[in-house]
């Protein structure tokens, strides 16, 4: 398979090396320096290209890919409140395709499963309150993470007792605290800490006067993330649409 590599910072560093040893060839690189290089043959020859970089930029990268007929696999965050309806319009009726997750960890996907499950069962015993904690390193931009984010949806859908999401306290690695812990009844607390180069803590608490359940994901190092997106790409190269991780793993 072919990839294009978009972004090569510590993340595409790492998905190029896991590529090449699973016997795909990297064909072009676009990082800052060299952004006409989306229009080059060589990008336009690309099986897949895969996409880690910033909120900011994540959505021109894929218009700029699908004007070249080149499908993504992406795990940039942060911009789907403002473009997720346009981008799920190209892929759902102007023939575009996008590999999208917040975290392309299998350890994240099984998690996910098991958040899942376990707010359809927490739904029947109101007496546990539920709020969630992401732990990120101090290069990360967007809080909550998009990780956060995903679990704290999939819980809000399963939930009765909790209508959306918030931000709440946000600790930042020089010892700055914005927000607040204080939070409706009705609305699922996301807490934000940021320190060191911590790769991605993320934790579901339900806590009642009688006990406290929690589940942790706890990832050692970038690899798996960028595993995952290798895997991706193996996927999203024979297939089409708005693709997800719940359709590579089907837990």
């Amino acid at each position: 398979m072919k990839i294009a590599l978009i972004g090569y910072g510590k993340m595409g560093r790492m998905i190029e090396e896991i590529a090449v040893a699973r016997g795909h060839r990297i064909v072009c690189i676009i990082d800052l320096d060299n952004q006409d290089d989306f229009d080059s043959a060589a990008f336009a020859s690309a099986d897949v290209a895969i996409e880690f970089t910033t909120p900011t930029a994540a959505y021109a990268n894929y218009l700029r890919a699908f004007a070249h007929g080149v499908k993504v696999v992406s795990g940039s965050t942060g911009w789907m409140a403002e473009h997720g309806d346009d981008v799920r319009r190209l892929c759902t009726e102007e023939g575009h395709t996008l590999f999208w997750a917040s975290n392309f960890s299998l350890g994240v996907a099984i998690f996910s499963a098991v958040n899942r499950y376990l707010a359809s069962i927490m739904n029947r015993f109101p007496e546990y309150d539920v709020t969630m904690e992401e732990v990120h390193h101090v290069h990360k931009l967007d809080a909550p993470s998009g990780t956060a984010i995903t679990l704290a949806e999939d819980i809000v859908e399963r939930l009765d007792r909790k209508d959306r999401w918030a931000k709440g306290e946000f600790r930042h690695a020089d010892g700055i605290v914005e927000g607040s812990k204080d939070c409706p009844a009705d609305v699922l607390r996301i807490d934000s800490v940021r320190r060191g180069e911590v790769p991605g803590i993320h934790s579901v608490r339900y806590d009642s006067e009688a006990d406290a359940i929690t589940l942790t994901h706890d990832a050692h190092s970038r690899r798996g993330f960028a595993l995952g997106a290798v895997l991706a790409a193996e996927f999203t190269a024979t297939h089409e649409g708005l693709l997800t991780m719940s359709d590579l793993f089907n837990f």
